[in-house]
């Protein structure tokens, strides 16, 4: 279940904007999500792999040339999809849990 929660945290977080892999694991942490770059790779590889991500790489004034990941039109449909199901999921746990949060 995590890890389809991440996927939809960062693909909600690309199709901000185009970001960096340490954006997006800044923008994770922001949110309490601590992710680790051993974690983020290869998930990113699946993602673009699957279709639903591409990258271009930009020059960097700190080192090395760097991957920034944007959504694929695929990707936006795939996202909308899991924003879909993560709120019918939100919406049957808070019907089912209603009585416990009631009572206290």
């Amino acid at each position: 279940m995590r890890k389809g929660v991440l996927e939809l945290c960062i693909l909600s977080i690309i199709s901000e904007e185009e970001a960096y892999t340490s954006d997006i694991i800044g923008k994770l942490k922001e949110a309490d999500l601590i992710v680790v770059e051993g974690t983020l790779y290869p998930l990113l590889t699946r993602l673009k792999k699957s279709g639903l991500l591409q990258y271009t790489w930009r020059e960097s004034t700190e080192g090395p040339p760097r991957k920034y990941y944007q959504l694929t039109d695929q990707g936006q449909d795939f996202l909308q999809g899991l924003l879909e199901t993560w709120n019918q999921l939100v919406s049957a746990v808070h019907q089912s849990t209603k009585n416990i949060s009631n009572n206290e």
